[in-house]
């Protein structure tokens, strides 16, 4: 069982069912926490060292780094199921969400820090800090987070079983059997037809040459003992 699973199975029984519903946002949710552990960390490294003066820079800086770190965990567990797109297209269009979820974090903070003028010496240092916290990792963090989420599955990983060919084959299967329930009624009610129509240059599909070919020889049956 792998610790998001061994996550929602520890939860209270009314919430259970919609967290396995939504296993997915689970685990995005974690991959966010991580990756919001190592943007903080470079952020405030870099604010309050050599880009002290140059809060937004420093946020970029961690951004960047918090974003590669991000596709890696998404694409290799978060999504790990999910694809559809080679691996270049994939990961230019994972950066291309995450860079207009970087800018989406980043306006909350300029507002902040350019608007409303909360920095030193307008403010005390503290002040400061507990803004650029809320604004960048609160209130920036919970608008990317729900554009990502929403573009990742839109976007970045469409098809839902693309890795998994387990669940491509039995999903194909399932398809496969109620196509064919579909065609066998069909054909029962134009078997005439379909037995003038395809004849030597006629075109039968894999799915029905087994179950037309028996139809057409049981047709053929009451013609050979007439001329006969």
């Amino acid at each position: 069982m792998s610790f998001a699973d061994a996550t929602i199975a520890r939860l209270p029984s009314p919430i259970r069912p919609f967290a396995e519903r939504h296993h997915e946002l689970i685990k995005f949710a974690l991959v966010g926490a991580t990756t919001f552990v190592i943007d903080s960390a470079i952020f405030y490294t870099l604010k309050l060292t050599v880009l002290e003066p140059k809060p937004v820079t420093a946020k970029i800086i961690a951004g960047i780094v918090a974003v590669i770190a991000s596709y890696i965990l998404n694409r290799e567990w978060s999504f790990k199921d999910r694809g559809g797109r080679e691996r270049h297209h994939e990961a230019l269009l994972f950066f291309a969400v995450s860079g207009v979820g970087v800018l989406l974090s980043m306006a909350p903070l300029w507002v902040s820090s350019y608007m409303l003028q909360l920095r030193v010496p307008e403010v005390s240092l503290t002040v400061e800090n507990i803004a650029d916290f809320v604004s960048a990792y609160v209130i920036g963090n919970l608008l990317q987070m729900a554009f990502r989420f929403w573009a990742f599955r839109r976007w970045v990983f469409p098809d839902e079983n693309a890795r998994n060919p387990e669940k491509t084959l039995e999903s194909t299967l399932t398809a496969g059997g109620i196509a064919e329930a579909f065609e066998d009624q069909h054909e029962h009610g134009q078997l005439g037809d379909s037995a003038q129509k395809s004849g030597p240059t006629g075109t039968v599909t894999p799915l029905r040459r087994a179950h037309h070919s028996a139809q057409l020889g049981d047709s053929s049956d009451p013609r050979v003992s007439k001329t006969s």
